[in-house]
């Protein structure tokens, strides 16, 4: 497997998966972990990863199902390095699809899909608004070329009646979150907040919705803590990225 320059090969230990990074162009990080964790892929589950940039939690997914995963970058460069981790992998159900996830299902078909699972850009667009000079990591980060709204329709448009969506973002946009999972049949069903320390207030939170789903019922799962007061990665997360 060929390397570009300044591509490295890193090992997600606890499910057994190399993938290509670059410290320049872009790398996973614990949200992508902590999403492909929190997702529930049954055995048969046919599986969308939206904005999935170099591959990361389709690939994480990827041994969870026998059927087919599909991932849809619109940067070239990171569909590149997805597609070499699925050759580096040999992952024969997996394909990566290059273009803007608006455009999903003209190779998807509509109500086709059992789970999407989607690490969007966090962060909004405004004339105070301070990107990244480096174009990949910008787009990545913020809503340049889509926005939640966008991730939402199209998570809906693929999802199967009773079908799943789990998405990683930030606490600071909660509700607009939910109203816009709502507006388009998406129900939440589950919230995770994830908390850097155990006295830190929550960076990120894990979201489950059902597409067609009861307004009811939504359940807030107990908070998931990244690091001990000593730096360390608490025992949950060490063993997500080293196994036992």
């Amino acid at each position: 497997m060929s390397l570009l320059p300044g591509e490295r090969v890193d090992v997600l230990a606890s499910r057994h998966i190399k993938i290509i990074q670059s410290g320049a162009v872009f790398s996973f990080s614990l949200d992508a972990v902590l999403l492909a964790n929190f997702a529930q892929i049954k055995r048969h589950s046919r599986v969308v990863d939206l904005a999935a940039g170099n591959g990361a939690v389709g690939l994480f997914l990827a041994r969870k199902t026998d059927n087919r995963v599909t991932m849809v970058e619109l940067q070239p460069r990171l569909a590149d390095m997805a597609r070499r981790s699925v050759a580096l992998n040999a992952l024969a159900n997996v394909d990566v699809q290059e273009g803007d996830l608006a455009d999903t299902t003209k190779f998807v078909a509509k109500d086709s899909v059992d789970v999407v699972t989607c690490n969007p850009p966090y962060f909004k667009i405004s004339a105070r608004s301070i990107t990244n000079p480096n174009d990949h990591l910008a787009i990545a980060r913020h809503e340049l070329t889509t926005d939640f709204a966008t991730v939402a329709r199209v998570s809906a448009d693929l999802l199967k009646y009773q079908g799943k969506a789990y998405f990683v973002h930030r606490p600071d946009r909660l509700a607009e979150l939910l109203a816009t999972l709502t507006a388009v049949g998406l129900a939440p069903k589950q919230l995770q907040f994830i908390h850097p320390r155990e006295d830190r207030e929550a960076n990120m939170v894990l979201i489950a919705a059902i597409k067609a789903g009861r307004p009811d019922g939504l359940r807030i799962m107990p908070p998931l803590i990244v690091h001990e007061a000593d730096g360390g990665y608490t025992p949950f997360v060490r063993r997500l990225l080293h196994g036992d």
